[in-house]
């Protein structure tokens, strides 16, 4: 089985190397092949979007299922939150059962926000994390802000790089920590689970 996943080319670079490991430890033989369809800047919108999903759907190389990712904070307003995400990705491409619309609250950086004694490391500075969930981070002050804030404070004296720092975040560090902590994770793992046959699939947006 394939799973396409339509995603900002720096995220692909530094999450999916380490969420294929993570489903794999869960999936073993029933691993779905999870294929990248990557964009330089933030994943397509309303009718490019439709065109994409249909493209990967069909062909010889058709992908069974595709999930779209896309960040809430995209420098713009247009999401006032996943759940807004979610629904107008599904509304752009429509009644299609094979596309499910995934997004991270508000940017990818969420999911790092766990492992923030390991970020602190990697910054030489022992500033304290942003308080509560790592998902209400929001658009007034984007997780990804807080990660190059410590970078740029502490003694690495540099500020945080995406593709080359949040792999290195990630490195040695346990993905069930921030899926157990990230409510949109935990969302976007279960689809591809449940899509490799392990229970219905729950709907996303």
């Amino acid at each position: 089985m394939k799973i396409a996943i339509i995603v900002e080319g720096k995220t692909e670079k530094v999450f999916i190397p380490y969420l294929r490991p993570y489903l794999k430890d869960r999936l073993a033989d029933r691993m779905p092949k999870v294929i990248p369809f990557c964009y330089d800047g933030r994943i397509p919108k309303e009718g490019k979007l439709q065109r994409v999903v249909q493209n990967l759907l069909a062909g010889p190389n058709a992908a069974d299922y595709v999930i779209a990712l896309t960040d809430v904070y995209t420098g713009t307003f247009d999401f006032r939150d996943a759940a807004d995400a979610k629904a107008k990705m599904r509304n752009w491409v429509g009644e299609e059962p094979r596309f499910y619309p995934h997004a991270a609250q508000y940017d990818f950086e969420a999911w790092l926000l766990p492992y923030w004694s390991t970020i602190q490391k990697l910054a030489g500075h022992n500033k304290n994390a942003p308080s509560g969930n790592p998902e209400k981070v929001n658009h007034d002050k984007p997780p990804a802000y807080h990660i190059r804030e410590i970078f740029e404070a502490g003694t690495c004296r540099d500020s945080y790089v995406k593709p080359r720092d949040a792999g290195r975040i990630l490195r040695g560090n346990d993905l069930s920590i921030a899926v157990n902590q990230c409510v949109e994770l935990k969302a976007l793992v279960d689809t591809i689970v449940e899509l490799s046959g392990t229970g219905p699939v729950r709907a996303a947006g």
